[in-house]
Order: structure tokens, then C-alpha cells, then sequence
């Protein structure tokens, strides 16, 4: 009878514990069991120590280690509360010791110490500390086939980067569970093997939510956005409630995929789930996202009007979409606005609001900004905001200060900061400036094309054929293959049409091609001339129209032309940046016909309208 009315007792204070969210409070409970006597009870000063240490300003070395020592035959739980405690805080070597001292106190580990001990050595990302603590899992015994021990021994080896080892650990346990399964799942899929994540996920036997959303996430993350919304549409169908990360991830893909088919349809799920975007502020910001790269920036801020709670995400979502618009002045207000309330910008802010000044040639502006990051908000300018610096001062010509400024970095410049240097260097002719950003360019990304690429097109434009011939002959001693460039349309049904430089297998390239030729003589009419600098190649005048006209961006607007509805918007999405006559073209057809068009490049979008462009000749 006394020792049920002890149990009861208990867990009559564990429960009290529970509750305890002070330190006052945890004292006085701690009075109570010393009442009682059960101040020996492991089981109830374990559950008080667990408690204890959850508080932040607690030191381990004081309250906790006294509570612990008082008791004379700690059990296996007690001393994981410790070890666990010390692990958490970041004390791996006390956590250590405390195992060594337990072991040679005779006490024997349980799965919850092991899993204390990896946890530590993933947080750490000690690989080998982790495979000692792995050894002894095989010499202390019994925990070969502990599903919740190999589980943490998975997670450990990932977390270290050691993703054999996990897999090996996978592959000898004769009992998994979808913890088992969705840890390598992700693990693939971040290092972008996602043949191996979808093997494994082909032989899960039971499918959960985490897994599915693994596969998602996974496919969008390494650019692969078809496969993640087939994915998704497989998980709706097998009737897998959609969580947040899910349709986060699906809401990404659509984003890639730049078509108003696939967005207002992922649009219409969030509506009718439970993560509406005026409430749930991550699928708003992806959803802000997603509209802005498919060329609506006008629904992008619909939906960020129309949220009841906005964070730093949605606010730096908002402001690079309107960067990438050329909608500067709107960036800027909306930062100016976001600074009147408590939120407070980061460094993908200032990324989205420096961009906007730079594409819209706002030196002044964006020279303030830059100056204010860490005066004012306490954010160090890191690489991608000197990359961002160094486009607006180069864009604008200034291509001395850009390349002062790159100079006195406090940091090594990287790839994305004489990339922009060399960008600049192109727009405005400058071969000397060109060299230096690609010297430095050569060296940080050997095997980038773009750069050979870029560098090429500023000797041409400079008449300099010779040097334009060295690049192209490293280029080939080096193997280096261009990309081909190319266009895509989406037509009214959603359905995708591409097109390549030099196109003639579409089945429309007749009718496409006699649109291109009427267009081109409308244009001439009010006083068009080729650019004929756009082509980076030493041959005749009459190759160099031939080669232009066969652009691809403009086969897919005479495509456009013949399939859409007079006054509609004409959308084309291209893979690299586009030429200048191809700009030039776009002015004048958006003047000849009426029509609104938008082009989005690897840069920025450009939204023609009556004959001007919104980039402002600042692309």
C-alpha cells in the first residue's frame, strides 16, 4: 500500500513539473520532494532536472550539477538528463566526460544517452567523435538493432557530410521506420541526387506527409520544377494532407516554371487550404515570389496587400519583385514604408532595394542606402551587396569607381562581384575594364562560359577581332560549350512553345517567320536600323542581319503575334540576357502594334509599352 501511495505521489509531482515554467516554481516543488523524502527518487529528480535545464539562465554548473550529485545511485535516465543538458548547451566534452565517469561508475547507457551523444557530435559536426560513440554502441550491446539509436547514428553521419556511412546504417538495420527513410530522402535531395532520393522513396512501404513533402521540396530545389508538381499532384491524389513546407516547396516550383497556367492553378489550392496567403505569412511571401518571376508583378502585390500579418520575407519578396520589374520607385517606398514599422530589414533587403537602384541607374540613391546598412540596422554589406554596388556604379558608367570600390572591399571580392564589373565593362565598351574583372573571373570560375562569353562580346563591340579569337581559342582548348539560346511562349491553353537562335523545325516556322518579315518592314517604316554590334562575329553586314533576325526572342514574338488576341499581353521568357537590337525590336513593336510586351531575360523582365521599355536602357 505504501509503495502505491509512493508511485502516486510521483507522478503527482511529475505532473507538477510539467507546469513549472520559473525557476520559483521548480524551487518549490523541489521543497515539496524533500518533504517527502523522495529526494533519492531518479525517477522524479530526473523529470525535475529535465525541467531545470530547459531554463535559458540556469548554469549547468551550479543548481543542476548540485541536484544530480545529491542523489547517491543515479540511474541511467538521471545521468542522461545530464548529458543531455550539456550537450544541448553546446558542452560536448563535459557531456563526454559524463559518459565516461557513468560507464566506469558501472551504470549502462540507454538508447537516450546515445541518441544525447550523436545528437552532440552532428551538432559539432565531428564525424569521427560521432563513429567512436557509434563503436561503442557495438560494445556495450543491445543497441545493433535499436531503431531509435541507428536513427540518430543516420542523422548524425548527414549532419557530419558523411552520407555513406548513413546509408550503410540504413542499409544493415533490420527495422526502419519513415524517420529512416525521409532523413536520406532529404539528405539526397539536398545534395541534388535525386535518382537515389527517388529510389528510396519507391521502396518506402507507407508513404507519409514528411516524405512526400521531402520528394517536393527536393525537386524544386535543384530546379527540376516539372518533376516536383508531378510529385504533387501524385500526393493529392493519394489523398496526402498538404502542409505548409509542401506547398512552400510546390509554390517554388511554379515560380520556376514562369507560367500563368501552373501559378494561377497553385493559387487556387492555397486559396482553398488551410494556409490561406492573407493568413499564413510563408505562403504569401512564396506566393509574392512566384507572381513577380512569372511577369505579374501586379497580382504579386495583390496578394501582399491583401496580408493581415507580413514579415521580413514577404516585405524583401515584394521589394525584389518590383526590382526585378524596374519598378524602382516602388521598391524604394515600400522599403521606406517597411522601415516605419517594427520590422526590421536583413540582408536580402537591401539585396532586393540595391537592385532596384541599380537597374534603374539611381546611384545617389543606392550609394545612401549602401551607407546606412550597418550604420543604421547593424547589417555588415557582405559580397552580394558589393556585387549589387558595383552593377550600379558600372551600369551608370561609372567604371573607375566600381572597380575602386571592388579594390578596398573588406573581403575577397567574389565571382558575382566582377561578374558585375564585367557586365558593366560590355554596356559600355570598355575592353581594359573587361580584361581586369575576366582575369579575376578566369580564376574564381574556370570553367564559367559566360565570362569567355561576355569578354568575346566587349572585344567585338570594340572592333578588337584579334582578341576575340584568343577567347574563343581558350574557350576550345578548354572545352567550354555555349548554351544555345533560347525563347518560350506560353499560349492561351497553357501549353509551352519554344524556340531556339536559328529555328526552323517549329511547324509554324512559315506563317512565324512571314509575321517576323511584315514586322520588320513596319518597323523599318519609322526609321528601324539592325544593331548590327549585337552580333559578336567578325562577317559581312548581310550575315550579321541574317544572324539577327533569327534571335530567338523574336521568333517567339512574331509567334505571339499570330496567337493571341490583338491588344492582349504578349509574355516571353529567355534564357540569356537579350541583345540590344532584340531590345530595340521590342521598343518599336510594342509602338507598332499596340500591344504590351513583357520579355524576361536572365537579368530582370522588361515591360514595353507605346515604344519604351521600363528598364530605361539600363539592362
Amino acid at each position: 500500500m505504501v509503495q502505491l501511495q509512493l508511485k502516486v505521489l510521483e507522478s503527482q509531482l511529475v505532473s507538477l513539473l510539467q507546469g513549472c515554467t520559473n525557476l520559483n516554481q521548480i524551487k518549490q516543488v523541489h521543497a515539496f520532494i524533500y518533504r517527502n523524502s523522495l529526494n533519492q527518487s531518479s525517477y522524479v529528480i530526473t523529470k525535475l532536472l529535465r525541467v531545470l535545464t530547459t531554463l535559458p539562465h540556469v548554469p549547468l554548473h551550479t543548481y543542476p550539477r548540485l541536484l544530480f550529485s545529491q542523489v547517491h545511485h543515479p540511474n541511467p535516465f538521471l545521468w542522461t538528463a545530464l548529458i543531455r543538458a550539456h550537450a544541448h548547451k553546446g558542452h560536448i566534452f563535459e557531456a563526454f566526460r559524463l559518459y565516461r565517469s557513468m560507464r566506469m561508475k558501472g551504470t549502462g547507457p540507454v538508447s537516450f544517452t546515445f541518441s544525447a551523444l550523436f545528437s552532440a557530435c552532428g551538432t559539432v559536426r565531428d564525424a569521427s567523435l560521432g563513429a567512436q560513440v557509434h563503436a561503442q554502441t557495438i560494445l556495450v550491446g543491445g543497441f545493433e538493432s535499436d531503431l531509435y539509436v541507428n536513427n540518430t547514428i543516420i542523422n548524425m553521419y548527414v549532419k557530419c557530410g558523411f552520407l555513406p556511412c548513413a546509408r550503410k546504417v540504413f542499409d544493415e538495420m533490420s527495422e526502419r521506420d519513415a524517420v529512416s527513410w525521409t532523413t536520406l530522402i532529404v539528405a539526397y535531395a539536398k545534395i541534388g541526387d535525386m535518382g537515389s532520393a527517388g529510389e528510396l522513396f519507391d521502396e518506402l512501404p507507407v508513404k507519409d506527409m514528411m516524405a512526400w513533402s521531402a520528394m517536393v521540396n527536393g525537386y524544386a530545389q535543384n530546379a527540376m520544377p516539372k518533376k516536383a508538381l508531378e510529385f504533387f499532384e501524385r500526393l493529392r491524389n493519394e489523398g496526402v494532407e498538404i502542409d505548409q513546407v509542401t506547398l512552400v516547396g510546390v509554390i517554388s516550383a511554379c515560380a520556376q516554371l514562369f507560367a500563368s497556367k501552373y501559378a494561377n492553378w497553385i493559387r487556387d489550392i492555397a486559396e482553398s487550404s488551410r494556409f490561406r496567403p492573407e493568413n499564413d505569412v510563408f505562403v504569401g511571401s512564396a506566393l509574392i515570389d512566384m507572381y513577380s518571376k512569372c511577369g505579374n508583378v501586379e497580382e504579386a502585390y495583390n496578394v501582399f496587400k491583401g496580408m493581415k500579418e507580413r514579415n521580413v520575407f514577404s516585405y524583401s519578396s515584394m521589394i525584389a519583385g518590383f526590382a526585378i520589374h524596374g519598378s524602382a520607385h516602388a521598391a524604394i517606398k515600400l522599403f521606406y514604408e517597411m522601415l516605419e514599422t517594427e520590422i526590421k530589414p536583413n540582408h536580402v533587403t537591401f539585396v532586393g532595394v540595391l537592385t532596384a537602384c541599380s537597374h534603374a541607374g539611381m546611384v545617389h540613391q543606392g550609394q545612401q542606402i549602401f551607407a546606412t546598412m550597418e550604420k543604421c540596422y547593424g547589417i555588415a554589406p557582405t559580397a552580394d551587396h558589393y556585387a549589387c554596388m558595383a552593377d550600379l556604379l558600372g551600369r551608370a558608367g561609372h567604371l573607375e569607381k566600381a572597380l575602386k570600390l571592388i579594390e578596398t572591399m573588406p573581403m575577397e571580392p567574389n565571382g558575382g562581384v566582377w561578374g558585375a564589373l564585367l557586365g558593366a565593362s560590355h554596356i559600355h565598351a570598355n575592353p581594359d575594364v573587361a580584361e581586369i574583372a575576366s582575369r579575376h573571373l578566369f580564376e574564381l570560375e574556370p570553367d564559367n562560359i559566360g565570362n569567355y562569353l561576355l569578354l568575346s562580346k566587349t572585344y567585338a563591340s570594340a572592333g578588337r577581332w584579334d582578341d576575340v579569337s584568343r577567347v574563343r581559342k581558350l574557350m576550345r582548348e578548354k572545352k567550354l560549350k555555349k548554351s544555345p539560346g533560347y525563347s518560350w511562349f506560353e499560349a492561351k491553353n497553357g501549353i509551352i512553345h519554344e524556340f531556339f537562335a536559328g529555328d526552323v523545325k517549329h511547324p509554324e516556322i512559315t506563317e512565324i517567320k512571314k509575321k517576323l518579315d511584315d514586322l520588320m518592314e513596319r518597323l523599318k517604316a519609322i526609321g528601324y536600323q539592325p544593331n548590327l554590334i549585337s552580333v559578336p562575329y567578325d562577317v559581312s553586314d548581310d550575315e550579321k542581319r541574317r544572324l539577327l533576325m533569327a534571335h530567338s526572342e523574336k521568333l517567339a514574338l512574331a509567334f505571339g503575334l499570330l496567337r493571341t488576341e490583338a491588344g492582349s499581353t504578349i509574355k516571353i521568357m529567355k534564357n540569356l540576357r537579350i541583345c540590344k537590337d532584340c531590345h530595340i525590336v521590342m521598343c518599336g513593336a510594342s509602338r507598332v502594334t499596340g500591344r504590351r510586351i513583357v520579355v524576361r531575360d536572365n537579368m530582370r523582365f522588361h515591360h514595353f509599352v507605346n515604344g519604351a521599355c521600363s528598364c530605361s536602357n539600363f539592362w
